[in-house]
């Protein structure tokens, strides 16, 4: 009887994780799960992935109402996640619930401490999300890395306080911590953005980053962009592996040309581009029509906007 009650179980949950969450088939996978009699935390794990997935957080603070056994550790870590991505008042309240009667063993665990701090920050709490970080460290548990120190720099900028984020940077160096991707390129951001950073603090950080991905390259373009360096973005552009290069990568360089007037430099690099999406094209007129305005060539911008609304809706950007 168990051998089969345990059989049908992982059938249903192969289905719902294999065949109805890939083709988007939400309702349906709302329905098959709600037959399951005793459903564990893996269960509610399998469904929660899904519903991140498949975009629909909100259905996972409705299963959860449901739930009649406590979250586990991966349960709870997938609860804050959903939390984060809704952002409103009913993740909120139940987001910092769920923390706040949390099992204290749980806040010697690395991805929920983590995911907890992500959760608050997305919030607004920077305040909360800094108490868990004390905590943590206070215990002298050896679980804090490269992640929960990124999530932590992440939430700064997140919340207008880029500035903290160098005295993360300097205590990870104090601990030999290696900054990891997302610490990295946040890094570059609070550089680039924050008044007490600078487009050279940016430029030593993307410098010490060897294996540099899309996301670095972009976020080093886009802050020469914020600091109007345009000729610099377009000559880092070109030496990205042309592999790594996504439309994040064509608007950035694109953006970073209109705010220097670099006309010739946008047009070579918008005729390169081989996939043309509509994003980059509206960007690629902003451009235009930006260096145009900086020229003082009025009457060309003018035209140009005029041939881009016979075929596209009126954009307001077009016209600040």
């Amino acid at each position: 009887m168990l051998s089969n009650f345990l059989s049908n179980t992982f059938k249903i949950q192969a289905i719902i994780n294999k065949t109805l969450m890939k083709s988007k088939d939400i309702d349906n996978a709302m329905h098959l799960f709600s037959s399951i009699t005793n459903k564990s935390n893996y269960m509610y794990t399998v469904m929660f992935k899904g519903l991140i997935i498949n975009n629909v957080a909100e259905k996972i603070l409705d299963l959860f109402d449901e739930m009649k056994i406590e979250p586990n550790q991966l349960t709870l870590t997938i609860l804050f996640n959903a939390s984060a991505v809704l952002n409103n008042n009913r993740p909120m309240k139940t987001g910092k619930k769920l923390l706040a009667e949390m099992p204290e063993n749980y806040r010697n665990h690395n991805v929920i401490s983590t995911s907890a701090i992500d959760m608050l920050m997305k919030f607004g709490d920077v305040e909360g999300a800094e108490t868990i970080f004390r905590s943590v460290k206070a215990k002298g548990a050896d679980i804090y890395g490269a992640d929960i120190y990124g999530a932590l720099m992440n939430g700064y900028n997140l919340n207008g306080e880029s500035w903290k984020c160098f005295k993360v940077f300097e205590e990870m160096n104090e601990k030999d911590i290696i900054p990891d991707e997302i610490a990295w390129n946040v890094l570059i951001g609070a550089c680039s953005k924050s008044k007490y950073g600078s487009i050279e603090k940016a430029k030593n950080v993307f410098n010490l980053v060897v294996d540099r991905d899309t996301i670095t390259y972009n976020a080093m373009i886009n802050a020469f962009a914020l600091n109007g360096m345009g000729t610099q973005a377009v000559e880092l552009y070109r030496k990205m592996p042309n592999n790594l290069r996504d439309h994040i990568s064509h608007i950035c360089v694109l953006n970073a040309c209109s705010h220097a007037g670099l006309l010739h430099e946008a047009r070579t690099i918008f005729n390169e581009v081989s996939l043309k999406t509509e994003s980059i094209i509206t960007t690629m007129i902003q451009c235009f029509v930006d260096c145009l305005s900086r020229l003082f060539m009025f009457d060309e911008a003018q035209k140009l906007i005029e041939d881009y609304e016979k075929t596209n809706t009126p954009s307001i950007v077009m016209y600040s």
